[in-house]
């Protein structure tokens, strides 16, 4: 799929909308579950993120290819979307939101150590310290949440959310010359609402969901605006050649999360989640930083 390049204020708008958009997304889900169980919230949202992107793509059905590309579609739905967004709003049950994005997003660390395994990208010391300092940051954090009375359960979610989108990056961008990306976004988005759907309508009841103004106005803007156009914005950038730029400005991401966390869910900062998010926002920018040769 190709795409123009971007000008230098419409790459600064794609970025602030996704940082702002995925940074809000933690702090609304917290909030959505006090009216759904988690499973179907999951399925809900992306159900109707996924038939907006649907609705997009449909003028360039004939690179669907669906015979041919459908295990690739399946494939990334699961990394990408079932098990990322299953883990993510079960997860959040049992952690705050700021401390739970804040560990979600050792992803691009652990995007560099798979990408170096897979992708054949290059692993010099500067990132391996930043994939050291990645680590020792979420230790730092979980510990300290753990102290508060945090399930281990919360951070193992956590961490399998993170994992989950690593590989899931890591199999889009191996697979990237076989699909549109159009499509990859728009079926993997489809593909998994319709899995965490019929999952959880057989181990939740849709007569838990309690269908407030509050809660559908939270869904819709989370459907619309984190999961449609965020998920939209994020390949526009990778595809006008702008993947470095994302991923070295994805730490700000769960910072927006604990700001908002803090001022709207009472969330409370503590000295182990400052420390621990020195060292994330360290690793991920040794990480994600261009190494330039001398």
């Amino acid at each position: 799929m190709s795409e123009t390049a971007l000008s230098r204020k419409q790459t600064l708008f794609y970025l602030v909308f996704l940082i702002l958009m995925w940074g809000i997304n933690w702090p609304l889900s917290k909030y959505a579950l006090e009216f759904t169980p988690p499973l179907l919230f999951a399925g809900l949202r992306t159900l109707i993120g996924g038939a907006l992107l649907l609705i997009i793509a449909l003028p360039r059905w004939k690179q669907l290819r669906l015979r041919e590309t459908w295990l690739y579609y399946v494939l990334s739905a699961f990394l990408s979307i079932v098990f990322y967004y299953g883990f993510q709003t079960v997860g959040l049950q049992y952690m705050p939101a700021g401390l739970f994005s804040a560990i979600v997003f050792l992803q691009p660390v652990l995007l560099g150590l798979f990408a170096w395994m897979w992708l054949g990208e290059r692993m010099y010391t500067r990132k391996m310290v930043g994939l050291l300092l990645g680590f020792g940051g979420v230790a730092e954090m979980s510990i300290g949440g753990l102290e508060g009375g945090i399930s281990i359960f919360g951070v193992l979610l956590a961490l399998g959310s993170a994992l989950s989108w690593a590989l899931g990056t890591v199999y889009i961008k191996r697979q990237a010359a076989k699909v549109d990306s159009l499509w990859m976004t728009a079926m993997q988005i489809v593909i998994g609402g319709i899995v965490m759907t019929v999952y959880g309508s057989t181990v939740e009841s849709w007569s838990e969901v309690r269908w407030t103004a509050a809660f559908l106005y939270d869904t819709l803007f989370i459907s619309v605006f984190i999961i449609a156009l965020g998920w939209l914005a994020y390949f526009k950038l990778i595809g006008s050649g702008e993947a470095s730029k994302v991923g070295s400005y994805t730490f700000l991401i769960p910072v927006v999360s604990i700001v908002c966390s803090i001022l709207f869910l009472n969330e409370h900062l503590t000295m182990n989640l400052i420390v621990g998010m020195a060292l994330i926002v360290s690793s991920i920018l040794l990480v994600n930083v261009r190494h330039k040769q001398v």
